[in-house]
């Protein structure tokens, strides 16, 4: 399954994230790579869509898979401490059966030789 992420890299673009989005194109969503492995935290702020966000350790596997509500301001965390966030549109990572445990290709700065 091919997913096209935007990168939020910068501090602005990592705080930005997908704020007064109103849609995402299917397949598509927004990877925030951290600067290290912790437990990482998200919130809905000016979100009005609903999103599906998956927290990702250093190895490129899900850590664990919310939904997210539009406009939600609470902070909704990682199950441990992960490298990643992905944002997808809501119910894709169900839809395609990417829970905890699954592996996901192509990261940046993921070494699969591990």
């Amino acid at each position: 399954m091919q997913f096209a992420a935007e990168l939020a890299l910068t501090d602005a673009e990592q705080e930005h994230g997908l704020m007064g989005r109103t849609s995402l194109v299917d397949d598509t969503g927004m990877l925030f790579p951290l600067p290290f492995d912790h437990q990482a935290c998200v919130w809905m702020k000016a979100t009005p869509m609903p999103l599906s966000v998956a927290f990702i350790d250093s190895t490129g596997r899900i850590v664990n898979v919310l939904e997210l509500e539009p406009n939600d301001l609470a902070p909704r965390c990682a199950a441990r401490p992960s490298r990643y966030i992905l944002e997808a549109p809501a119910g894709w990572f169900a839809q395609h059966h990417a829970d905890e445990g699954a592996q996901i290709n192509g990261l940046p700065g993921v070494d699969l030789a591990r």
